[in-house]
């Protein structure tokens, strides 16, 4: 790969200028010429250019924010704009890809300058030297807009579309293609002209502004359940194909982990990893295990359908904001090809807090606990950019972001939890108390929720007729279970009431047996739908049931019998025969005590 920084134009019709002041990563840079807000601008330091973004102009100064370590600039030092705005570079190889939060790939960067990574350094996103089998789709004379399908190529499983650029609008006119066979990605596949006469050329690559949000087509309702394979989600607190949802919690809850069972079960076709500020064991982490991992619905390693993006905490600060948005643009590219996609942004506090130090060096008048107060349009922005696009083609494509959120000492009430619950369809609260209590996932059945709980009643009809029902009842208990509990810590359980105690032990029977799995376990790990819904329905039938105890012993050891036995079929093969005759076994001790 040849290295971006060795190869950056200088074009004379592009503005110049000199730095007149630095603080931290925020240069003032005085300036002739044309430039406009987020363009790309080289800092000169000898044969290096640190890349950085403008972020306010104001006359003839403008306010840049560098993405490196910014020793050794001087006053005076020089400084290149490049008339683009901080693009991501799009087309086949991008999945199974790491990169940084400016799209270089990571392995290539190792390759040329070791483990420790230098400064100025930029390396083309896409392998140029890699063949790829092209099959092109239009004739000459067709007419074509963005975003149209000029031709395919096979990247894993997936049938990558080569698509007219976002960056052309109008319609053009296809003079010329080139025929299927092995084709370097830079390569002219197609040759097009619009109404004027100008001659356009298309490669496989195209590139896009990261902060502009990408669609073409028109954005539908979501109609589709993103199963993920954990009940309590599932269940309680489901998630829509094209919805947004978060995740808060206080450190070691277990954020990081949920984010990773979601990469691997969720039901989409690709998923954007972003670790925008995460600790950089948590993402070697990643990088081990998804590799040995197969992904259960196409029995391939995940990585066939991943692309991780690692900005962690050790890595310059003003490259976290630029890290979530080039994420979200790779997502919504592949969303354009027709495909479900899953966006996951571990930690949005570490990009607000990275929005917080740039806003402080802006002298910018501060909101809530000095977090800058276009705050919450900002976070806003980011999850508006999920949703359900429907294609010209006939398909449609889907993007869902989740964000895991890092609040201080776990409190929900500050602003970037409080900005992220006013625009999220679903609330998946983490709480230390279950954590601590090793209870997986630890998500907090009492504070969560969900806006797509009716949705997916509906969807699910067919197979479960009341699942909505279910799902308020199951509410309801888990709700009075913890009121009641709350009494017996004061009266005792000598002093509640047999009809209390059973609701009681109801409500710890679903925690215990349905919220919670085992993930060390490779079938409680992972429960489908089809293992969820008969599931569900056992334990409703429990909650309707009545049975008549003599003592409060007699009930707790019943329940707490009941509460092994389906525990213990969890970890069963579902349907196998062992499977069967323990839910025998279970339908018999409730028939038993009816």
């Amino acid at each position: 790969m040849k290295s971006e920084s060795s190869t950056i134009a200088k074009p004379d019709s592009h503005a110049k200028g000199t730095v007149t002041q630095a603080f931290g990563n925020l240069l003032h840079v005085a300036f002739n010429g044309d430039i406009k807000q987020g363009e790309v601008a080289f800092v000169r330091l000898g044969s290096l250019g640190l890349k950085g973004e403008v972020i306010e102009i104001a006359g003839p100064e403008a306010k840049v924010q560098v993405f490196e370590d910014t020793r050794d600039i001087q006053l005076g030092s020089p400084v290149d704009f490049t008339g683009n705005l901080l693009e991501a570079e799009l087309g086949p190889g991008l999945l199974s890809s790491i990169v940084d939060g400016l799209q270089n790939p990571l392995e290539a960067v190792a390759d040329q300058a070791g483990f420790f990574l230098p400064r100025g350094l930029y390396v083309n996103p896409l392998d140029r030297s890699r063949r790829w089998d092209y099959t092109p789709k239009v004739k000459v004379g067709s007419q074509v807009q963005r975003g149209d399908s000029l031709g395919s190529t096979l990247e894993g499983r997936f049938h990558h579309q080569v698509m007219v650029p976002f960056s052309l609008y109008g319609t053009y006119k296809i003079t010329w293609i080139i025929a299927a066979g092995s084709y370097t990605p830079d390569t002219v596949v197609a040759k097009a002209v619009d109404k004027q006469g100008n001659e356009h050329s298309f490669t496989m690559i195209q590139r896009w502004p990261i902060k502009i949000p990408l669609i073409e087509g028109e954005r539908i309702k979501p109609t589709e359940m993103m199963d993920t394979g954990l009940r309590i989600i599932d269940t309680q607190f489901p998630i829509m194909k094209g919805g947004t949802f978060c995740s808060p919690g206080p450190f070691g809850a277990g954020k990081t982990v949920l984010q990773h069972h979601l990469a691997k079960y969720s039901a989409v076709d690709i998923v954007v990893v972003v670790a925008c500020g995460e600790r950089a064991g948590e993402v070697v982490e990643v990088l081990r295990e998804f590799p040995h991992l197969i992904d259960p619905h196409t029995n391939e390693t995940l990585m066939t359908r991943t692309v991780i993006i690692c900005n962690t905490s050790s890595m310059p600060v003003a490259a976290r904001e630029a890290s979530i948005y080039m994420g979200t643009t790779i997502a919504e590219y592949y969303r354009q090809m027709g495909l479900n996609v899953l966006l996951l942004a571990d930690s949005t506090s570490r990009w607000a807090q990275a929005l917080r130090e740039m806003s402080g060096r802006l002298e910018e008048i501060p909101g809530e606990e000095a977090f800058p107060a276009y705050l919450a349009s900002r976070i806003a922005e980011f999850y508006e950019r999920s949703g359900v696009l429907s294609l010209r083609n006939g398909s449609a494509g889907s993007l869902t972001i989740g964000g895991a959120v890092s609040p201080a000492g776990g409190n929900f009430e500050e602003p970037v939890t409080q900005a992220t619950l006013a625009v999220v369809g679903a609330f998946l609260g983490l709480s230390r108390e279950r954590s601590d209590s090793r209870r997986y996932p630890a998500i907090d059945p009492l504070i969560s929720w969900s806006k797509y709980v009716v949705e997916v009643g509906h969807l699910l009809e067919r197979q479960a007729p009341e699942w909505s029902q279910e799902v308020r009842r199951a509410e309801r208990f888990l709700r009075q279970g913890n009121e009641i509990g709350k009494r017996m810590e004061v009266v005792g359980e000598e002093g509640t009431s047999m009809e209390d105690l059973v609701i009681y032990l109801k409500s710890e029977l679903y925690d215990f047996s349905y919220l919670q799995q085992n993930a060390f376990d490779k079938e409680d790990a992972y429960c489908p739908l089809k293992r969820q819904i008969p599931l569900f329905g056992l334990i409703n039938q429990i909650f309707k049931g009545s049975w008549k105890f003599e003592g409060h012993d007699e009930a707790r050891q019943f329940f707490l019998s009941l509460q092994n036995q389906i525990k213990n079929m969890n970890t069963l093969s579902f349907n196998s025969g062992q499977y069967s005759e323990s839910r025998g076994r279970i339908q018999e001790m409730l028939e038993s005590h009816s």
